[in-house]
Formats: structure tokens, C-alpha cells, sequence
């Protein structure tokens, strides 16, 4: 297992260094968003609407945070479960999202998605969302602020903490001896 730090926006290569198990802190842009704002984004292209972020080379976190305390952007920020959005991901993967953070496991057609896209899906350690909240520096909602906590936002992170759960290859840190 390796230790890597990325910057946002990722590249294939990025990418395709990266093996399930693998530290990986993010320092740049992401974007969260959660089932309801999938749905939305992908009924957005459905009509051939522009998405409200650039989708290639992104990264998504599975988050509804809190509201922020006085001072911080963001309330606590923690990973929610990743499954709700695997009906979406394939599509968001396949115009070039590069990875995903959540918790819990993935799809057959997430993981295939990612093998065949280039793509990486991060987890984050769940319970930890006070913790998260410190790596995230600006935080403002962007699209689909009815959704509230849903809303769409776009974070600005420094060394957020990330593990490879599954990666461009196949593998799957679950499925991994001696965990």
C-alpha cells in the first residue's frame, strides 16, 4: 500500500497509479452531492442541459453536511452511503468523473464503470464528520439549493483523507485478506 497526495482535477494517470488500499489525500475542488441531486443532474443531460460543474477530471463526496458553526464553511461533512448513487455514477464516470467518496460498498456496474472509465472510488471514514469538516477550507452551494443539505456544492479541500476501496483494475480493498 501506498501514500499519495492528488490535486484536483484528476488525470487518467492519476488514476491508474492508485490500488485498492492506497492512502490518497486530496488537496483542490470537489463537489458533493448526494441521490436527489444525482437524479437531477442526470435528468439535466437527459435534455442535453449543461451539468453545473465540469464533470471531467472531478471528484463527487457523498455528503449532506451540517450547517456551519460560526467561522467554518461547513458543518460536519461526513460520507454517507455510496449505493443510492450507483444508478447515476456510470453515466457521470463515463463523461469523465475520475473518482467518488462515500462509505459502504459499490454495484457490479460502478465497478465495471470504473475499470472501463478510469475511474476510482475513495472511502472516507465514516463517524468522522467533525474531523472531515477541518480539511474542507471554502464550501458554496452551486445547484439545487432547494435540496438544502442535498444542494450541490463545491468545496475547496486541503489533504482530505481518502482510502482506495475500489480501483481502475478491478480490485476491491472488502474483498482483501487480513481485513
Amino acid at each position: 500500500m501506498s501514500t499519495y497526495k492528488l490535486t484536483t482535477p484528476l488525470t487518467d494517470e492519476d488514476i491508474l497509479k492508485l490500488r485498492s488500499g492506497d492512502i490518497v489525500y486530496i488537496t483542490g475542488t470537489i463537489y458533493t452531492g448526494r441521490d436527489a441531486a444525482h437524479k437531477r443532474l442526470i435528468e439535466a443531460l437527459a435534455r442535453g442541459e449543461s451539468l453545473p460543474f465540469p464533470v471531467k477530471g472531478s471528484v463527487i463526496y457523498y455528503v449532506g453536511p451540517t450547517p456551519p458553526p460560526p467561522g467554518r464553511p461547513i458543518g460536519s461533512a461526513g460520507p454517507t452511503t455510496s449505493y443510492r448513487m450507483d444508478p447515476f455514477a456510470p453515466t457521470l464516470y463515463k463523461l469523465g468523473l475520475k473518482a467518488t467518496i462515500g462509505k459502504g460498498k459499490r454495484s457490479e456496474e460502478v465497478k465495471k464503470a470504473l475499470q472501463e472509465y478510469k475511474g476510482v472510488y475513495l472511502g472516507a471514514t465514516g463517524g468522522a464528520g467533525a474531523l472531515l469538516s477541518q480539511r474542507i477550507k471554502a464550501a458554496k452551494v452551486i445547484a439545487y439549493e432547494d435540496l438544502g443539505p442535498e444542494a450541490i456544492r463545491e468545496l475547496v479541500v486541503e489533504d482530505f483523507p481518502t482510502v482506495v476501496i475500489n480501483d481502475a483494475y478491478g480490485n476491491e480493498l472488502y474483498k482483501q485478506p487480513n481485513l
